[in-house]
């Protein structure tokens, strides 16, 4: 009898599979169009909340099944087995959260006025990081770190990692207009990103939904972040 982990893909998967052209159920292809595709949204979005709930053991594709109304088979169709639908949920929202505040980033380089625009980074980057299905998905990975430890690295790699050295950067490229001082871009970075999240998420990670916070306390710790970090940072 097969686990949750060890279903395997149906015949009826494997022929819909080729006929796309993807390999059967490694969640990818059938996200294009039509049907298929609203049937993979309302699959994911049906395990973002099983999981969430459940944690990794506790979650099941029947669960998922019914929560997205569709069959256990048309699960199976598009992820071929619980792990890969646990990785799916987790690269995608790594993905969503990354767009968030990209653009923002990516125009510190050019800003004129840097105290304000970081200040609007700070309050946007605190508001979208402490969001309670992050912080609830952040515990998961965490909880699940040794069992799924190539994931665990993707998320840092993916999330963090990847944030401080896009920040780096810009903060490198303000250095050499003058507006900051950064012998250690990087460092730098790091620095200013745990300034606005720390107090916060390491809240929440342990208060659970008893660490909610109010929008003018978000924006408190992200103002304060700035001015501290710009007192160790700046040029004024």
């Amino acid at each position: 009898m097969h686990s949750e982990e060890e279903d395997p893909v149906t015949k009826e998967s494997a022929e819909d599979a080729a006929a796309s052209g993807q390999a059967p159920g490694d969640g990818g292809g059938f996200a294009e169009s039509g049907r298929s595709a609203r049937k993979h949204r309302a699959i994911m979005e049906a395990a973002r909340t099983v999981f969430l709930r459940k944690g990794y053991d506790g979650a099941s594709m029947d669960e998922v099944a019914a929560l997205a109304a569709v069959s256990k088979q048309t699960v199976y169709k598009h992820f071929a087995d619980k792990k890969r639908l646990f990785t799916a949920i987790i690269t995608g929202d790594i993905s969503a959260a990354e767009t968030l505040t990209h653009a923002m980033v990516a125009a510190l380089a050019d800003s004129e006025d840097v105290e304000k625009d970081l200040r609007h980074f700070a309050r946007r980057h605190i508001t979208d990081v402490t969001q309670p299905h992050l912080i609830r998905l952040r515990r998961i990975i965490i909880a699940e770190a040794e069992r799924f430890p190539e994931l665990a690295r993707t998320w840092y790699a993916n999330g963090p990692e990847r944030a401080h050295a896009t920040l780096a950067d810009q903060f490198q490229a303000l250095a050499r207009r003058g507006l900051l001082r950064a012998d250690d871009p990087l460092l730098a970075a790091q620095h200013f990103n745990w300034l606005i999240l720390s107090i916060p998420l390491n809240k929440a990670m342990f208060h659970g939904m008893d660490a909610e916070f109010t929008p003018s306390e978000l924006e408190r710790y992200a103002d304060e972040a700035v001015r501290v970090f710009l007192a160790a940072y700046g040029t004024g």
